[in-house]
This record gives structure tokens, C-alpha cells and sequence, in this order.
């Protein structure tokens, strides 16, 4: 401690070793912030290509998708895995521990999440990844006010020719709530709602709805999610 003090007062170079420290330091916190930035700017500006119908992916330059072309392609069938492999493979398809077990412990954090009801009614489509339907349509009373259902930030607030009028937000931890075929929006994008506010009025809009009703999704890190095991309805 002593020390410390007698280099602080006498050691002309004390004080630049610990600026140039503290900028450091600094340089690595805006580092960190600036790729965590860059990571959810990305997955936003990806999960809006979904929404708007592209899934064709991320784009490449040709002459990386050419120098790709060149490389051999390993069919999964010609494949062979090693004997620990194999035996463990078996020992795993068997066991109770399931891909649907270890989706549960992904989503653990959610599932213990209490979530807004959106809107009361009762749904006429379920969530089937089969049929391509990524949501729920929820049939509701005409100008039923839609609630947000947690804290979050509006980032998408637009009109599409599927969907008609579309508002999605994002929470916390990469979680995105969409509500389809409103028949007005309430909010802008960049507007903070809060858990609860009313966002949008249910509809009928866009080509891809029979009626007045609420078409929902739930997005979790790209992935798509059954409403119905996070939400009451």
C-alpha cells in the first residue's frame, strides 16, 4: 500500500501507466458492446427477411459460393461413425433424455417467465411447424385491444401483403413476440412498451386471413415457439 502511494506521488509515470490502463480497459468494453450490437442488429435484420418471406439465407459472394461448389460433397449416408459413437448414439435414442426433454431445459428461463395475455379468445389454428403456421390464430370479439405480452421494444410497425398490419417486439434475451393481420397499430417502431399496453387492434388485414382473428408468434433466438406452452389464452 505503501508503495503504491510513494509511486503515485513521485513516479512521473504513474499516472500514464494507469490512464493508458483505464483506456484499455475502455477499449474492451466498447469492443464487447460494439459485437453484441452487431449481433442483435443481425439477428433483427434477419428475423424481419423471415417475416417478409425470404428464406433464402444469408447472402455470399460468387466467388466464395464457387470455391464452396468445388469442394466434395460427403453424402450422410456413406458416413460412419466410430464404435464409442455409435454405442453412445444408441444409448442416447433409447434413454428417456429426448430432444424434447433437452428443448425443455433450453427454454426453462421462459417457461418460468409470466407472460401478458395478448387477447382473450379462443383458437380456431394451432402451431404446426408441419403446415408451415409458425403461430396461433386467436378469435376474438371485433376492435379488441391486443396487449403486449412483456417489456420490450417495438422493431418492426408495418403493413404487409400477407400479414396486413404487423407489429413485432423484442424482450429480453433474444425473445420476439409477433402479432399478424391487426386492423390498426398503436405503436411505432422504437416505441418501449411495457407488459400489458395495449399495441394493436385485432383485424382482418392481408391476404392470408378468413376473418377477424389474431395470427401470434413467438420467437426465441431464430427459433420458432409454440405460444401456447409459454401463454394463456
Amino acid at each position: 500500500m505503501a508503495q503504491t502511494l510513494l509511486a503515485k506521488w513521485f513516479d512521473p509515470r504513474y499516472a500514464q501507466r494507469e490512464t493508458t490502463k483505464k483506456l484499455t480497459q475502455l477499449g474492451l468494453k466498447v469492443d464487447s458492446l460494439t459485437l453484441e450490437l452487431d449481433n442483435k442488429d443481425e439477428f433483427i435484420a434477419n428475423f424481419k427477411r423471415i417475416l417478409n418471406g425470404d428464406t433464402t439465407g444469408t447472402a455470399i459472394d460468387s466467388e466464395t459460393a464457387l470455391k464452396e461448389q468445388d469442394k466434395p460433397v460427403t453424402s450422410v449416408s456413406n458416413m460412419r461413425l466410430a464404435p464409442t459413437d455409435s454405442q453412445f448414439r444408441k444409448d442416447f435414442e433409447q434413454s428417456e433424455l429426448s430432444l424434447i426433454s433437452l428443448t425443455s431445459s433450453k427454454y426453462r428461463e421462459l417457461r418460468e417467465t409470466f407472460f401478458f395475455t395478448p387477447i382473450t379468445g379462443f383458437i380456431s389454428d394451432k402451431y404446426d411447424v408441419k403446415k408451415g403456421h409458425y403461430g396461433v390464430d386467436i378469435v376474438a370479439k371485433t376492435n379488441e385491444p391486443v396487449k403486449c405480452i412483456a417489456d420490450g421494444t417495438v422493431i418492426m410497425s408495418s403493413w404487409t401483403q400477407d400479414a396486413g398490419y404487423v407489429i413485432a417486439i423484442q424482450h429480453r434475451g433474444n425473445l420476439i413476440s409477433v402479432f399478424k393481420h391487426n386492423a390498426e397499430l398503436l405503436k411505432k417502431v422504437g416505441n418501449f412498451v411495457n407488459a400489458g399496453e395495449i399495441i394493436s387492434i385485432v383485424g382482418n388485414s392481408g391476404e392470408m386471413t378468413d376473418g377477424p382473428h389474431l395470427h401470434f408468434e413467438l420467437w426465441y433466438n431464430g427459433n420458432s415457439l409454440n405460444p401456447e406452452e409459454f401463454v394463456t389464452f
